[in-house]
């Protein structure tokens, strides 16, 4: 089985890691260059895209800012998993918002930002603080503004009216306001649904995000009444989108309440723990939907964790003696606030992981890592 994936990064290589032993042979389109490249190593190429959608029996991608006439292209073919107009959804804001509207699933209060009537209309109609984010190009906390009160609106606009005047030409941009919801932690689920509609998800995984980048992700037992109202909303979208392939939606937790905050249809970073603490990965069931294989389990196979490795190149190896770590570097160059590798960690209880995690923070450097010592030694007080 062949199959080209859109986008030549990370998720691509892990991917194709994880399948291999499937015989399943993976491509990867480089949506800079244009060149269809091996994702392992990026200096062999294939050809251009006309010849990776010939080499393969499916389309799909790993991320979705993807520009349109490449997704019609792979929508042509008949090949793409997911479709183009899920990736669009996941990639644009406004199609996300109004997707959430359709299936009924909570989200925050909101407006959508084309002009500077909206941006004043929504000072009106939204209660303060607001969080303002880019409906096309904003991610890892970038291409966001927040908003405490009226005495800042206008050099905020100021500063969104300068992005709207930078961005593409001939694409119309925009900027989604939110109420800000003052939540008790932040929850993904990471799911799969394959071509028959059938859909198997991972346990509820907490995020701590450091400057608006995740940092930690942690899987643990789950609570069931969550855990059945994010299937609930899970099912719901993916069945509306028609999706085949593993898609990510991100929640806030007020309570006992999940508002959705965004989704994502591709693997998804909080879903790296999956390598070691699932009895099959995100990358390998991803992989299984899209080539009509049958799903493998989601099932927790212990607590586990992934720490994020951000700007560095190196960490130091004595992490590697502490039991049920595994080390996973991406192969970039170094670049701050980069996305490098990630670390996941195991135990066979909440409380062996969280000892674990606690001698990893004490290791890894504070300055690369500054929030993990905190965020561990909160997590060990609850457990323990």
């Amino acid at each position: 089985m062949n199959v080209l994936v859109l986008g030549a990064g990370q998720l691509a290589r892990m991917m194709a890691l994880a399948v291999k032993p499937l015989n399943i042979n993976i491509r990867a389109f480089d949506v800079g260059s244009g060149n269809v490249v091996d994702p392992l190593s990026t200096n062999i190429i294939f050809g251009d895209l006309a010849q990776g959608i010939e080499f393969a029996d499916f389309i799909t991608a790993e991320f979705e800012h993807i520009d349109h006439q490449t997704l019609a292209i792979c929508q042509a073919s008949g090949k793409l998993r997911p479709s183009s107009q899920a990736i669009k959804v996941g990639g644009d804001r406004r199609l996300e918002k109004n997707l959430l509207i359709k299936c009924n699933v909570a989200n925050a209060k909101h407006q959508i930002i084309e002009t500077k009537a909206d941006f004043d209309q929504a000072l009106d109609n939204l209660s303060f603080p607001l969080i303002l984010k880019s409906a096309l190009a904003g991610y890892d906390g970038k291409g966001q503004w927040r908003l405490k009160d009226k005495s800042n609106a206008d050099s905020i606009w100021l500063d969104i009216k300068a992005f709207f005047d930078g961005a593409e030409q001939g694409v119309k941009h925009a900027v989604v306001a939110e109420q800000m919801v003052p939540f008790d932690r932040e929850v993904s689920l990471v799911g799969a649904r394959d071509s028959q509609g059938n859909t198997l998800v991972y346990p509820l995984t907490e995020n701590h995000h450091t400057q608006g980048v995740l940092s930690v992700s942690i899987a643990t037992q789950i609570d069931e009444t969550l855990q059945a109202q994010a299937k609930k909303v899970f099912d719901s979208i993916a069945n509306e989108l028609d999706y085949i392939g593993v898609l990510a939606i991100e929640f806030f937790q007020i309570g006992e309440q999940l508002l959705v905050n965004e989704i994502a249809p591709r693997v998804h970073n909080s879903g790296h723990w999956t390598q070691q603490g699932a009895d099959t990965c995100q990358f390998e069931n991803h992989l299984r939907a899209v080539c009509d294989l049958p799903l493998g389990s989601t099932e927790l196979v212990r607590p586990s964790a992934m720490i994020n490795i951000l700007g560095e190149d190196e960490v130091p190896n004595a992490i590697l003696n502490i039991a049920s770590t595994t080390l996973h570097w991406y192969g970039k160059s170094k670049r701050v606030g980069r996305k490098m590798g990630h670390i996941n960690v195991s135990g066979n209880s909440e409380q062996q992981l969280a000892a674990r995690l606690m001698s990893l923070a004490d290791i890894l450097p504070e300055a690369a890592f500054d929030e993990l010592k905190p965020y561990v030694a909160a997590y060990q007080n609850k457990v323990n």
